[in-house]
Order: C-alpha cells, then structure tokens, then sequence
C-alpha cells in the first residue's frame, strides 16, 4: 500500500509490531505513554556530560602540561605546540564521525554509546598519564577518532521520545553538553597539579605528584564508568526488522506527514550532501563551531601568559574558575531563558540575535530536514564538518604566514606568532586573535540570510 496514492488507499503504511525488535518496542511505549520519558532522558543526560567533559577539560591546563613535557625550546613556543594537541581530538573525531553514523543507523544507536564511553575511560586516562608529547597527542587523537557518540546522541534523544517533545529532547543534548564545558574546565583547572596545590593531600612522590595532570583526567574517566553502567538501562531505539511497522497513532502520522518526502531521502547517505536545508543548517552551525572552540583555546592560552607578552598570568585554576563562571550563565539561559523565548520567535532568528543559541537551534534544525532512517548519518556529516572547522586553523595560520607547510602551524600558533609583535602599528600581539575571531562571529551570521540558509518548508 502506498502513502496517499490512489483512491481508498491510507495516508500512512500500515506497519506490523514486532515483539522482539526494540525499536517496535520504544514506539509501542511511546504509544502507550503520553509524559515525558524522564528516566531515558535522565541517562540521555548523564552519558552526554560523561562524553562531553573531556573536550575542553585540558585547556586550563594545556599550557603547563607542554611546558612540563619539555617539547618547546622557547615559552613562546608552547603555543605552538599546545595546538596540535587541542586539535588533534578534533582531527580524529573528523575521521570517524560519518563512520560511527553510518553504523548507528545499521546496528544501532546503543553500541555507538557504550564504544565511546569505554574510549574516553582508556584514552582520556591514558592522556592524563602522558610522559611525552606523542603520548599526550596520540591519546587524544585516539578519544576523538573512537568517540562517535555526538551524532547518534542527537538521534536517539528524538526517538526515544514522542514528537511533541522530540525538541526537548535535543534541547536536553545541548545543555548536558553546555553543563560539560562548564564542569570539564573547571575540573581541569581546580584538579591539576594537586601536588602543588594541596600538598597536604597529595605528596610530590605519589602518582599524582609524578603525573600532575592525571587527576582531572581520571576523575572524568570515573565519571564515565559510571555512566557506561547505566547506559545498560538505555532502550535501542534502532528498527531490526526487514517489514514494515505499525504506525497507528496520530502522533505518528503527523511526522509522516510534516517530514521530508520519500524522494528527499531516497539515494542513502550520499543524498545527504544534495539536501541543502541540511547542508546549509550544517555549515552555520560548523562556522559558529569553529569560533566557540577556537575562543576557548585562546583564552585559556592567552590568560596563561605572562604579561610580558600581553597575557593576564593567571593559574590554571583561576583559568577554570572563569570559564566554569561564564558556562554558568549559558547553562541558565539554556535551562530557563532558551525555552519559553523559542515558543515566539522564530529559531533562526533567535541566533542572529543570541548567538548562544546556535548549538540547540540548528541541532532541531538538521533533524528536522531528515527522516528518522538518516538522523545519526546526517549528524554524523555534521559532526564530521564541524570537527574539520575547528580544524581548519591550521591553514588559516599557514595563509597569514605565506608559508607552505600550512599543517605546521594552528590557531596557537596563531597565537605565539601574535606574542612575538607586540609593537606591531596593526593589531599588535594578540588584538589579532581576537579580531580574527570576531570576523568569524560576522561570517556566521551573514550565512543565516538567504540566499545561502535555506530551511525546508513544512508540509501540511
């Protein structure tokens, strides 16, 4: 039976129930149950703060780990090389993102969590442990090649609720993830160099006193542990079964319906890149990306600095202090502002006017203009792109310096070549980093006007 074809014949496929399949089972319990699925969405919560925690708990503290590691021959160079570490989790994560979707969509979203929170509890301590500088870059670029959990997180926070309350859903993955970049940082910054620190609590001689870096990683990696055992609670929300399933309620038929056709979804993965409603939602929301991480890691580098060279000498916790403070009032503005301000105004509109907002907005955005059966390959694609952007600061490094070997160079070595012209006439010492990271802001929200946004217009 098709879908509204010719006469007598129902809008929407009647779909079988499958008692062994466990996406037949979730959509049952939707069925069943009108609330809000507190429990899913709770665990949805937890394993999104475990997995997001390490992506910039290392910044407080980058800076001192170089300098100990004994790899920069001169402390302007530490930026320098402090980089290739803060990229290289996103380099690795931009290797496997389209992967780890395309096999969530095949075997399932649960298998994706379960492998990327056993990663970041080997990787992330094993980075904590680094005695060298490859140690510490591979480890990290390990965590991001096996973390593939973003795009299928955001997936699975739509399927395993109703559609009514699919957006809080996403909105719950953004601030869980909000609430990481808060904790990550100040963990790092309150939890280094205990020895230091707290030396009535921790020795020079203990290990934490020999790996001074190694506490905040392993308390995060605890964490994980935690979340990894209740993950087992988590229902797959993925359909195993060749037939077709029943689609009885109205909740359901309302999707089928408003949701892109069956001709915008057929071709697979590689028709994604033809949707421009989602490749042009995806673009923005890498742009914004790219400027959210870059600033983090220039500030962290910059407020670490001596004065001498333009920065504000703080410690790393001090570091942790003020971005745990800032996160703060994102986190208040996602929880109890974002909410009843969306109910009324536009959400594309919302971001040209609270750019805070672009990370929720374009997430509904990008599974909105997709079928269920590609959610985690389209967020796989976006998690892909965003992570190149925020690697891209490489080349735009080798630009400024004419040189050829672009790779050599990133946006801390952006920052380091900036530390050295502090009598420059334009721009001098790190005004250019922030100037470049304004220009940024500006091409983001000249790319959410038409002709270059486009969103897919509702079918009713």
């Amino acid at each position: 039976m098709g879908r509204g074809g010719g006469v007598g014949e129902p809008l929407v496929r009647a779909w079988r129930y499958h008692p062994k399949c466990p996406g037949c089972r979730v959509d049952r319990r939707k069925e069943e149950r009108e609330g809000i699925p507190y429990t899913e969405l709770s665990l949805i919560w937890l394993v999104t703060v475990a997995s997001t925690l390490p992506i910039q708990s290392l910044f407080p503290f980058l800076y001192f780990m170089i300098r100990d590691l004994h790899i920069a021959k001169q402390e302007e160079d530490i930026g320098f090389y402090a980089g290739f570490v803060g990229a290289s989790y996103m380099f690795g994560r931009a290797l496997s993102s389209v992967i780890w979707g395309i096999v969530a969509d095949k075997y399932g979203r649960k298998p994706i969590i379960v492998i990327t929170l056993i990663s970041i509890i080997i990787f992330n301590t094993l980075f904590g442990l680094s005695s060298s500088y490859w140690m510490a870059l591979t480890s990290r670029g390990l965590l991001g090649l096996m973390c593939g959990i973003l795009g299928p997180i955001k997936a699975y926070a739509t399927e395993v609720c109703r559609k009514e309350h699919s957006h809080l859903g996403l909105s719950l993955v953004s601030s869980s993830r909000g609430i990481g970049l808060i904790v990550g940082p100040a963990i790092g910054g309150y939890l280094a160099q205990p020895a230091d620190k707290y030396p009535s609590i921790f020795s020079e001689k203990s290990i934490f006193g020999r790996f001074p870096y190694c506490l905040p990683c392993l308390c995060i990696s605890l964490l994980a542990i935690v979340a990894l055992l209740a993950s087992f609670w988590l229902p797959e929300t993925l359909h195993k079964h060749t037939e077709d399933m029943v689609l009885k309620d109205s909740v359901a038929v309302e999707e089928c319906l408003s949701g892109p056709t069956a001709e915008e979804n057929s071709g697979g993965c590689l028709n994604l890149f033809t949707n421009w409603p989602l490749m042009s939602a995806i673009i923005v929301y890498c742009i914004f990306s790219l400027q959210d991480v870059a600033y983090a890691e220039v500030f962290s580098l910059w407020a670490v600095s001596d004065r001498k060279y333009g920065g504000l000498s703080f410690s790393s916790q001090d570091v942790g202090s003020v971005l745990a403070f800032s996160g703060l009032f994102l986190l208040i503005y996602q929880i109890l502002v974002y909410p009843s301000v969306a109910k009324s105004v536009e959400p594309i509109t919302l971001v040209r006017i609270v750019a805070v907002t672009t990370i929720t907005v374009f997430n509904i955005l990008m599974n909105d203009a997709v079928a269920q059966d590609l959610r985690a390959s389209a967020n796989g694609v976006a998690v892909t792109l965003m992570s190149i952007f925020k690697a891209i600061a490489p080349a735009i490094a080798g630009a400024i310096h004419g040189r050829n070997d672009m790779w050599a160079q990133g946006l801390a070595d952006i920052f380091a070549w900036a530390q050295r012209r502090q009598t420059a006439s334009f721009l001098p010492g790190d005004h250019l980093v922030f100037f470049m990271l304004n220009v940024f802001t500006v091409i983001g929200l000249v790319s959410t006007f038409r002709p270059f946004y486009a969103r897919r217009s509702t079918k009713h």
